[in-house]
């Protein structure tokens, strides 16, 4: 844990040089910086996992990125460890700190669509929600998350899953420009013509690089409606569906994204989940999709024409902010007889109704892109899989851990041994290296040069080298 740094004291006991400090940083902000003494912050230090319970010196919410320029040049000058924020949905909290500051883009919200050349240019305090509500009223989209109030950034620099993904290839395959602070204090505009080699480190490296302040994204026709077929299946028809699922997401054209899941439900009972959606006409899509919806004798089933944005929402309710979480995730090719039984024996052990084991399907378009052209380097996997613990009680915090991660080293023999950098939780540099395989090298190189310090540090971490 980092010592409180002399230029932000605690309460008791400042310096005359501590007040001075924070007030200057004060003066300077268009935006805000909110302090333990204040009556906000305890909200302000809260982040979307109510597990993460972490005590920042200083709070800073940036309202544009000259202030984003000024909390980098403050921080390092004080020596101060710095989270960087902007949606909080890390799962490991690396979003907040203990005794240091949070660089908080959450009130950058600005977005401008350009519906002509098909392009948005999104600051970095969006949510998935909001951008897809801007681009959506001009019947445009690009690949976001699953979440609508996770945050485009850490979204975007961690490669970036999402329902049109298979389609239109990951978020950071659609990043055209970004604009970053780095951390000399440095405001560069990057793309494939400007600083090339950090541009192509946005691509999937995550937060190690700077501060990214806007996005500017290719977008796609998109709705306003698409077809999504759901089955559930009963827990002892399973075994039969996941080997369906196995086989119909791999044959399935780029158009399908199809995810499921082992789920309990309200009565108790286990169930499979698959969930399709296809990008395009709906007309088009029944056909590709109706061997979904007759496999079997699933005890629900349903075909529907929903509208983008209420797809894009629609797990909303299952991971509300301030509950409980815990995930560890591997990748996929196949999804074997073993790694079924190895599966249902374990989340028949699920601790309580709101456990899940995912699979969420990636390949399609993000599977064309050679590995070398981004950090994002495990292009060849099929499917994401990883159980989420989620519950309310601290006092449950171990069993729900402990099951997650027991169900996560039973699969491990069936996975790639690859990882989803924006899946990682705080698990050190073997998964780290996972994630990036033979980019790592190239990413390090890119890290010494912008960041030699490893000022940027709380992240998917990638030292420099």
């Amino acid at each position: 844990m980092m010592e409180l740094p002399r230029q932000i004291d605690r309460p008791s006991g400042r310096s005359h040089s501590s007040i001075t400090a924070i007030e200057q940083l004060r003066q300077g902000l268009r935006g805000e910086v909110v302090l333990p003494t204040d009556a906000g912050y305890d909200r302000a230090r809260a982040v979307w996992n109510g597990a993460i319970d972490k005590r920042p010196t200083a709070i800073v919410f940036c309202a544009n990125r000259d202030d984003v320029v000024r909390a980098v040049t403050y921080a390092r000058s004080q020596g101060c460890l710095v989270a960087v924020r902007s949606g909080g949905h890390n799962v490991a909290g690396l979003s907040v700190c203990d005794d240091g500051m949070v660089i908080d883009l959450s009130r950058m919200k600005e977005i401008v669509v350009d519906p002509e050349r098909r392009v948005a240019r999104a600051e970095a305090g969006l949510t998935l929600g909001e951008f897809d509500a801007a681009t959506q009223a001009h019947g445009l989209a690009t690949t976001m998350g699953v979440n609508g109030d996770t945050g485009i950034a850490g979204l975007t620099l961690g490669g970036g899953f999402g329902k049109l993904g298979r389609k239109h290839g990951l978020s950071c395959d659609n990043l055209i420009a970004a604009e970053i602070v780095t951390a000399d204090g440095r405001l560069l505009h990057t793309s494939a013509s400007e600083h090339p080699d950090l541009f192509w480190a946005l691509h999937g490296g995550g937060g190690n690089f700077g501060i990214v302040t806007a996005f500017e994204y290719r977008l796609h026709p998109i709705g306003p409606s698409l077809l999504v077929g759901s089955v559930l299946h009963a827990y002892n028809d399973a075994r039969e569906a996941m080997r369906f699922y196995d086989k119909f997401s791999r044959d399935a054209p780029d158009e399908v994204s199809v995810d499921a899941a082992l789920v309990t439900l309200p009565s108790g009972e286990r169930a499979f989940s698959i969930s399709a959606c296809y990008v395009g006409p709906p007309e088009a899509g029944e056909p590709v999709i109706a061997p979904l919806m007759k496999f079997g004798s699933p005890i629900d089933s349903r075909l529907q024409v929903i509208p983008y944005l209420q797809i894009q929402s629609a797990g909303d309710s299952l991971f509300p902010r301030g509950r409980r979480y815990y995930w560890k995730a591997q990748f996929m090719r196949e999804i074997s007889d073993g790694a079924i039984e190895a599966l249902l024996d374990a989340y028949a052990r699920a601790p309580n109704r709101s456990s899940l084991l995912v699979f969420q399907q990636v390949g399609g378009a993000i599977a064309r892109v050679p590995a070398s052209h981004s950090p994002y380097a495990n292009r060849d996997a099929a499917l994401d899989c990883f159980p989420i613990a989620i519950w309310d009680d601290p006092a449950d915090d171990e069993a729900n851990i402990s099951w997650a991660r027991h169900l996560w080293n039973a699969v491990r023999p069936f996975s790639t041994g690859g990882v989803y950098a924006n899946n990682l939780g705080d698990e050190g540099d073997e998964r780290v290296r996972d994630a990036y395989g033979a980019n790592y090298a190239r990413l390090a190189a890119i890290k010494k040069q912008y960041d030699p310090t490893n000022f940027f540090r709380l992240n998917q971490n990638i030292r420099p080298g």
